[in-house]
């Protein structure tokens, strides 16, 4: 059974799972569908479009499947599609997709901190975490285990590889490949990220291996050429095979 406070609105059309708890000065709009056992904290927004899955807690604040802040967008039926396990924290905000992809995609188990954005049409997987007011533009994908600090702002299009770790305060245009560390003013290829990868149960064997695939790839000025040192020189796991994808389809290249 669910309990809802008798200060909460929730719209007749909007479809509840079981085992909810919904505080105080909530709102729930139409078109919204709910899995089970959330915890809504007081003053949360749950806008028109969202798909929240189960075992999410949502704090004071938080506005998810918000209209997108694009002039672009018409009011077409899109989506903000979140999954199971979030730990979504104060004033975040989460905007629903436009006719670009559709819908505004969250993974699961992620940590979203206070004051965090994430706009129009972004993709972010599993297991990250997101720092207190960073903000993502439209259309950025971030892959699975991205730590992110606080304060960082991403722009739209640019794709942020898995276990990644940014520094907090720093702003990119391009992309962020996988199991690196990222900072200093402007923003550049600071190292392989050996805690978190570590910490996620990596060899000292395979850390190695990437560490030595990014010192081939930035060995030369053409990143074409570097990818070519990869494939002639190392053994090609998952992990090498990851960065090779990534730089070789980046859009926006990659730091250096």
């Amino acid at each position: 059974m669910n309990q809802i406070s008798p200060l909460a609105f929730v719209h007749p059309n909007a479809k509840l799972g079981d085992n909810n708890i919904i505080g105080p000065f909530c709102y729930i709009d139409d078109n919204v569908i709910i899995g089970d056992n959330n915890v809504f904290q007081n003053s949360v927004t749950l806008n028109y479009g969202c798909r929240l899955g189960s075992n999410n807690e949502v704090f004071p604040g938080a506005s998810l499947s918000t209209k997108p802040q694009d002039l672009k967008f018409k009011g077409e039926e899109t989506t903000c599609v979140i999954g199971d396990n979030n730990s979504i924290r104060e004033n975040v905000t989460i905007s629903r997709g436009t006719a670009s992809k559709g819908s505004t995609v969250v993974g699961n188990n992620n940590l979203l901190m206070e004051n965090m954005h994430i706009a129009h049409d972004c993709v972010v997987g599993n297991g990250c975490i997101i720092g207190n007011s960073t903000k993502f533009a439209g259309e950025v994908v971030v892959d699975d285990n991205a730590i992110i600090s606080a304060t960082v702002l991403i722009h739209q299009f640019c794709k942020i590889g898995g276990y990644v770790m940014i520094q907090g305060g720093s702003r990119t245009s391009q992309d962020i490949p996988p199991y690196v560390m990222a900072g200093k003013e402007p923003i550049r290829f600071a190292g392989v990220n050996l805690v978190g990868l570590r910490r996620r149960g990596f060899s000292n064997e395979l850390i190695q291996l990437i560490h030595e695939a990014y010192r081939l790839l930035y060995s030369k000025g053409v990143l074409a050429e570097g990818i070519e040192e990869i494939k002639k020189n190392l053994q090609i796991t998952p992990e090498i095979q990851y960065i090779i994808d990534f730089v070789s389809t980046s859009k926006r290249g990659i730091i250096r």
